[in-house]
Order: structure tokens, then sequence, then C-alpha cells
């Protein structure tokens, strides 16, 4: 039994599958397979009922959670003292965010942790920051910069750094429906409209078509804030975007902002599963990040 094997077991108990587990721990699902046969072995007792489509822990698997947990978070309070604790922490963060949060939010949270910690290195993912949220319950990514959620799932932690508007826009030029944004009171059903595949911004779109009373022609459903900012720049549809995604695109020079009832701006924040705080670097990570609190978009 070594902690290789406990991390792919607790992984496994989390994700409930084995692709995903083997993808997100990186290791074929052959190998992760066979780590698995090789614990049931070491406690002498199956540890997962599996079939074509499930995977459920046994009594003894459920036994074996926690002391696994503990084994795995006593190995990392041994690393951290063998190494001189904060100061000489060593490791890898894996962080997800959108491209825009990139360069927008992080320089400004990352800059002075990494005078304090040198020796840390950042894996940095980036991609639809919908997805930040299912990446960290995942083990995809140690800690992410995401919207808050309406439900934010009770395994995850979430600390707001800033309070991001949405806006909606249209594009500058040219374009088939013109015209119609020109009245004084368009008709919203003749104008097509992009909108985020999912997410909180598709969640804040819905909600104000609902209370509109809208049911908006849709042109295109997309899967990242700064495609659909170009997608309308084009003249494709009006769109609903993030200001902050707005303010940093290399086409704002080719979209408006449209004067409409507001849209109930979101909470940005940085997220973790909390069993991830029993980690050195990432507690240390959101101590550093949880003081940066006053951040301003």
């Amino acid at each position: 039994m070594n902690i290789k094997t406990l991390k792919l077991f607790l992984n496994l108990c989390e994700s409930r599958n084995f692709s995903k587990t083997a993808a997100a721990m990186h290791v074929s699902p052959s190998a992760l397979s066979r780590q698995v046969q090789k614990l049931e072995q070491d406690v002498g007792h199956t540890l997962f009922v599996r079939d074509n489509r499930s995977v459920e822990l046994t009594p003894i698997g459920t036994q074996l959670v926690p002391v696994a947990m503990k084994i795995v978070n006593e190995w990392k309070e041994f690393q951290v003292s063998i190494n001189n604790e904060d100061a000489d922490l060593k490791g890898e963060i894996r962080l997800f965010c959108s491209v825009t949060a990139s360069y927008s939010h992080l320089p400004e949270l990352l800059s002075s942790f990494r005078l304090k910690h040198p020796f840390i290195e950042f894996k940095l993912l980036t991609g639809d920051p919908a997805l930040a949220i299912d990446k960290v319950l995942n083990d995809e990514a140690d800690i992410a910069i995401s919207a808050m959620p309406d439900q934010l799932p009770s395994k995850v932690e979430f600390a707001t750094i800033s309070e991001i508007p949405l806006s909606f826009i249209a594009p500058a030029g040219i374009s088939s429906f013109v015209e119609e944004l020109q009245k004084e009171h368009p008709d919203w059903n003749k104008i097509p409209f992009i909108l985020p595949q999912t997410g909180t911004s598709r969640e804040r779109a819905d909600n104000w078509f609902k209370k509109m009373k809208i049911k908006p022609n849709i042109y295109a459903q997309i899967a990242g804030n700064e495609a659909l900012v170009s997608m309308v720049s084009l003249g494709c549809g009006v769109g609903i975007a993030p200001d902050v995604v707005i303010n940093n695109s290399p086409v704002r020079d080719k979209i408006q902002r449209l004067t409409v009832a507001p849209i109930k701006p979101f909470k940005l924040g940085v997220c973790c599963k909390r069993s991830q705080l029993d980690s050195p670097l990432v507690r240390a990570l959101w101590k550093e990040v949880t003081a940066k609190r006053s951040i301003v978009s």
C-alpha cells in the first residue's frame, strides 16, 4: 500500500468513474485497474462493485476512505516539515481559469505569492469558465477562478474576489438587424442572440429573458465568452458577456453596449474542494488569495 495508490483510491471514490480518475491522475485505465486490484489484495477485501455503467464503494471501501485520507494528509504534512515549513514549500499547483482571467485577475492574485514561495510551480489550464467547478470536483485542477453559481456544491469552498457586471452587446457596424435595434422599442424576437452555452452568465441571461417575457431567437450557443464577443463583432447577433471580457477583448472597438434593463451581475472568486485545503500548497495559496478580496476588476 503506497501513497500514490491511496490517492488514486480517493479520487476514484469521488469520481465513481475509472476513465475520469485515470485522466485526472494521469495514468492509463489499465494501470488504474491494476492499482485498485493491488490495493484490494493488500486489504483482503473488495473495495468497489463495478459494472458497465457505475462504480460503487463496498462497506469495506467506505471504511477505508477516512483511513486513506488520514494517511495521505499526514504524508503531506510530513513533506512540509522536512521542507522547512512554509518558507520552502515545493511542488506544483494546477490552476484553472478563463483566458481573460489569466491576465485580468491572475497576475494580481499570484504576484506576492510567487515572491513568498518561489519553489512552487504552477500548471495553468485555461478554458470555458463554466467548467471551472467541475474541473475542481473532478480533480483536474487544485484551484480555479470561477463565477459563483446559484447553487454551490457542498464539497466546494468559494471565496469572492470581485463582482462582475454583464452587458448586452451588438456589432458596431452593419448587420441584418441594425434597423430593429435602432427602434425605440425593438422587437427582440426578430433579433438573433448569441448566448453562453452553460454557466452563470447563461443562467443570468435566461432569467433576464424570463423576466422581460422574451423568447429569444438563439443563433448560436458558445463555449467561452471570448469567442462569443468575437461572433458579435462579426455581426452574427446580439450577445451577453461579462464586462471584464468585453473590456479586454481585442475586438472591443467593433462592438457596442446596448442600453436595456439591467442584468444581474455575478460574483467572481476562487474555488477548491474543501479536502484540498489539507494540502499545504493549496492552503498557502488559499490564505494568500483570500487576503486579496478587495480586488476590483
